[in-house]
């Protein structure tokens, strides 16, 4: 029996406002298996980013349970890497002192498991990032593709199994989103991290997934769970296969629906 990297279990949350109760989740159940990429996409709004810090541990839900590798981790920090939308490079440190970063603040358990990356991996690793040459450059040098992408490699160094990443290309335009999704799928494909990825836009979750969770609006629930059918690896032209419009225009309708159905409330 293959056992998740993360199962969530039956997740509520809600916040207090103005004296009433706000629901922002419910009843949200999805699983991560190892080494699979996993999107969820929904309205904004609809708490998935809520969801993932009940999944780091800095939420408590008011109901369900996080598990991780059949453990139950709930309320626990220090068990993910994260990626969220802006790179978060302290700009004091260069990239090289940047991506060190990550095992330097890894907690115990996890470091032990790994063992500290010396400057030989982590500057074959800036090669792998198209980043040979800044390694001692500061980040306000670099540009914002060339930010995440000393970002991304941070959090794959990781010494956690499961990355979270954060709508990671939001803020690019979109020359540059495109390439960072060629460059995320090359990396990927190649090492296989377990992977949780918010993203408003369907092609990229389609392009990117394995499997897809289509969230509803606020509270959110799972409306819908696909099974991404286009085989690895993966190019930027599968986006013009009619197969592939097909679904992401089927996806697009799901939202348009839920969006019209929240504001009929």
């Amino acid at each position: 029996m293959n056992v998740p990297a993360l199962e969530a279990r039956e997740i509520a949350l809600s916040f207090r406002e103005k004296k009433k109760n706000l629901q922002v989740l419910n009843d949200i159940s999805l699983t991560v298996q190892k080494g699979e990429f996993v999107s969820i996409v929904g309205p904004s709004g609809s708490g998935k980013s809520s969801l993932f810090q009940i999944i780091g541990g800095l939420l408590a839900p008011g109901a369900g349970s996080i598990h991780m590798n059949g453990e139950v981790v709930t309320g626990e920090r220090g068990h993910i890497s994260y990626m969220p939308q802006q790179p978060a490079l302290f700009p004091w440190r260069t990239i090289l002192d940047n991506i060190k970063l990550s095992s330097e603040v890894a907690p115990q358990k996890h470091a032990a498991k790994s063992g500290k990356l010396n400057e030989d991996e982590i500057l074959h690793w800036i090669r792998q990032a198209g980043l040979e040459g800044f390694e001692h450059a500061y980040p306000h040098m670099l540009s914002g593709g060339m930010q995440q992408r000393a970002a991304f490699v941070r959090a794959l160094l990781s010494p956690q199994e499961l990355m979270l990443l954060d709508e990671p290309f939001s803020a690019l335009d979109a020359l540059t989103r495109s390439e960072m999704q060629e460059w995320l799928l090359g990396i990927w494909e190649q090492y296989r991290r377990s992977v949780l990825f918010i993203t408003h836009n369907i092609e990229e979750a389609l392009l990117l997934s394995d499997r897809i969770y289509v969230f509803s609006s606020r509270p959110a629930t799972v409306l819908h769970e696909i099974q991404v059918p286009f085989a690895r690896p993966r190019q930027e032209e599968i986006t013009e296969n009619p197969d592939f419009l097909a679904l992401k225009r089927q996806m697009s309708g799901w939202l348009r629906a839920e969006k019209e159905r929240s504001r009929s409330l």
